[in-house]
């Protein structure tokens, strides 16, 4: 009989926030560092989190629903709880990167989001089976992004967003985080005495033969299967013209010419204005978020100013929150405030790194429980009967930005 030694670790973590200190014990320091970095002095990185500390629960002691149901439809996909996986970039915290988080929201029966800037490529992740939301940002020549919208499409996803609220500030407090802009021979030699300290991390690439891969292989062009490196894929963006309202709805409707109407969402929306222009562009859905405090930092977090935004254009568009989620509660806060659903983007990115595919599942699994328990504590039977009187908001605390505004043309 095999005795179990009773001072092992459980892989199976009970929160968010014990998720992230493995993964800064497991993960070298500069990767670790990318992935908890705001942008400036982290004014913004800081509220996304901090505000929802500010929201309070009403409870009641009696006539709490013995069965709470999380299900929900998004852009036209039934859900099985109201949390999404959100693009984010270059996942090589695993090998399995981007594979393993779209198999763990599979199983859980949720969409996932997959970047342009993805260490894997789009036909790998939707593979996988899993439902999946091609991210891009605006770069390249229009006949490039045409091509990029097209080999979504060939490959199967079920809707696009678009990403263009990207300003990359730069110049962090806490000084910024070595990223080589690829791996070999001469990159590890440099980067072996940070390595060495986690030998655990370096044994998860070693037994699948394989390197942190920073490439970007969905920017690659026709024909190629090596994308650019994360750089060259910066560098695409730097020298492309930001784009004007004409753009964005250009790209809505072409976007609807190749796939045949799938969805199309915005993404980066924090503006009362800007919610309105999305909605007469046509989209499909908005994504209220500051890009994780990683953008122009002093932006309010999206908890903040999503009410105003989701009262205004909530009836015309489906509105989600992304950014500073961390536990259940926060979830029912946001859908309390008027988001459909939500996005989680460092969470699941911890919970990859503390334990690939089961870590991303064990974070969707600590948020169902959140929510369920949150349900209860208040007397809810479902999602959808939370309201803004299901919650205590401190004077002060929403946030108008772009207004005020003319009420929106009839449709």
């Amino acid at each position: 009989m095999k005795l179990e030694n009773p001072w092992k670790q459980n892989p199976w973590f009970e929160s968010v926030a014990v998720a992230q200190e493995r993964a800064r014990k497991r993960l070298p320091q500069p990767v670790y560092g990318a992935l908890v970095a705001g942008s400036e002095r982290g004014q913004s990185v800081s509220d996304n989190e901090a505000a929802f500390a500010e929201l309070g629960l009403a409870p009641v002691v009696a006539g709490q629903q013995a069965e709470r149901d999380q299900a929900t439809t998004l852009w036209g996909q039934e859900i099985s709880q109201p949390v999404v996986i959100s693009p984010t970039g270059v996942q090589a915290v695993h090998p399995d990167g981007e594979v393993a988080v779209a198999r763990a929201a599979s199983n859980r029966g949720t969409l996932t989001g997959l970047s342009n800037f993805a260490s894997k490529s789009v036909e790998d992740v939707t593979a996988t089976g899993a439902r999946t939301m091609f991210q891009m940002y605006w770069t390249g020549e229009r006949d490039v992004m045409l091509q990029r919208m097209q080999r979504a499409q060939d490959a199967g996803v079920v809707g696009l967003i678009a990403t263009t609220d990207w300003s990359f500030s730069i110049g962090r407090d806490w000084g910024s985080p070595e990223i080589p802009e690829k791996v070999d021979l001469r990159t590890m030699v440099r980067f072996a005495p940070k390595v060495a300290t986690k030998p655990r991390w370096l044994w998860t690439f070693g037994r699948t033969g394989t390197i942190p891969d920073l490439t970007a292989p969905n920017l690659a062009p026709p024909g190629e299967a090596t994308g650019p490196t994360f750089f060259g894929a910066y560098y695409e963006w730097m020298t492309t013209q930001p784009p004007s309202w004409d753009d964005i709805a250009w790209m809505r409707e072409q976007w609807q010419q190749i796939s045949g109407g799938k969805p199309f969402v915005l993404k980066g929306v924090c503006r009362l204005d800007d919610a309105l222009r999305a909605v007469d562009a046509g989209v499909s859905g908005i994504s209220v978020s500051n890009h994780g405090g990683n953008n122009l930092d002093g932006t309010p977090a999206p908890i903040r100013v999503l009410a105003p935004i989701a009262e205004r254009v909530g009836g015309d568009i489906e509105v989600v929150l992304d950014g500073g989620v961390r536990r259940g509660s926060d979830v029912v806060k946001a859908l309390a405030l008027g988001a459909r659903a939500v996005l989680i983007g460092r969470a699941y990115l911890w919970g990859l790194a503390a334990n690939g595919e089961e870590g991303v599942g064990n974070v969707l699994d600590i948020l169902r429980m959140g929510v369920d328990s949150a349900l209860r504590g208040m007397g809810l039977a479902s999602i959808h009967e939370l309201t803004p009187e299901h919650l205590i908001v401190p004077d002060g605390f929403h946030r108008t930005l772009g207004g005020p505004v003319p009420a929106p043309a009839p449709r």
